[in-house]
């Protein structure tokens, strides 16, 4: 006899029993529901239920409500100077309001780098708490950087200080244009990183959005890139994630970026954007709970870059219905 299932006719033996075809079509009745001639089937009763001539059956399952997804790519550690970290997000040392909340912001954020400024000791009260005392250099990686420096010769005076004081060849070069943007002046930053590189420094290096620029540090021999991604301390989060996607596609260095996050959604956007990591301080000493913000900016980091090695969705005008419309009741 004939019957009609899922919208197709099909010839079946007469009187056969509803479990008989399910098993003449391979389904587990277990994982299927039936609807016939428009009214539901108890589960119960499949094998009472006997079919006739001109029946018509629904038979659906559950399905994902959408396209299948890529597999993603298995994400592999950042690697700054041959070193390996696990977290991506680098924190700095300043205006938190003592070394105790900085170091509790560090523990709270997981990150294995810390930026430290270099400025005179204090010669007349010799007992001063240090960084160090609060920081422990053997666990956490010190990036010495050239923060208020405004020439190259600041720039390298600063850091063959701070290698002599604490044997580190990892820093983070800046050097800036002007007070009022902080924005970095790269014919001097060039000059520095040139010098640094052939002393053997291993140079992180603050820089514009410029992919030229960047490129043109790259081929110095810095190690990582670091363009901005607004004004230091400014909150502003990522002004212009265009250049620093072309930064990215051409860079085989890790491109970092440095200044201008403000809050966690500004940490992601950066990751999603394909950033090996985030540099920031402001963002976290500034916040209204420190610590907590540290939080937050250690799971925004790891989600933007999930969301990253996940692949976006294209971008379309209209809506596209995420369940398929194909095998519709």
């Amino acid at each position: 006899m004939q019957i009609i299932l899922n919208g197709e006719g099909r010839e079946v033996a007469d009187e056969i029993p509803l479990t008989g075809l399910l098993t003449e079509l391979g389904l587990d009745a277990r994982k299927i529901a039936i609807e016939r001639n428009l009214e539901i089937v108890p589960r119960s009763t499949y094998n009472q239920v006997k079919l006739c001539q001109g029946d018509k059956l629904e038979i659906v399952h559950f399905i994902g409500g959408g396209d299948a997804a890529a597999d993603t790519s298995v994400d592999q550690p950042m690697i700054i100077a041959g070193k390996e970290y696990k977290s991506r997000l680098i924190i700095g040392t300043g205006k938190y309001k003592n070394f105790a909340e900085n170091a509790a912001a560090l523990e709270a954020s997981e990150a294995e780098i810390i930026t430290v400024a270099v400025r005179r000791v204090n010669v007349t009260d010799p007992g001063q708490e240090m960084l160090v005392d609060y920081i422990d250099p053997k666990k956490y990686t010190y990036l010495p950087n050239t923060a208020g420096c405004y020439t190259a010769d600041e720039a390298l005076r600063t850091l063959r200080l701070a290698r002599e004081a604490g044997g580190w060849d990892l820093v983070k070069l800046e050097v800036l244009g002007d007070q009022k943007t902080l924005y970095p002046n790269m014919p001097e930053t060039l000059k520095a990183a040139d010098v640094l590189v052939k002393e053997g420094f291993q140079v992180m290096v603050y820089c514009s959005d410029d992919p030229i620029q960047a490129q043109i540090l790259e081929d110095i021999g810095c190690c990582a890139i670091m363009p901005l991604a607004a004004p230091i301390g400014s909150g502003l989060g990522v002004q212009n994630p265009v250049h620093i996607r072309f930064i990215i596609e051409n860079a085989k260095v890790p491109v970092i970026v440095d200044a201008g996050v403000g809050c966690a959604s500004d940490a992601a956007i950066a990751m999603e954007l394909g950033c090996e990591g985030v540099l920031m301080n402001t963002a976290i000493a500034e916040a209204q709970d420190p610590v907590l913000m540290a939080e937050a900016m250690k799971h925004a980091i790891k989600a933007g870059r999930m969301s990253y090695l996940a692949g976006r969705m294209g971008r379309k005008l209209y809506a596209d219905p995420s369940s398929p419309l194909a095998g519709l009741i």
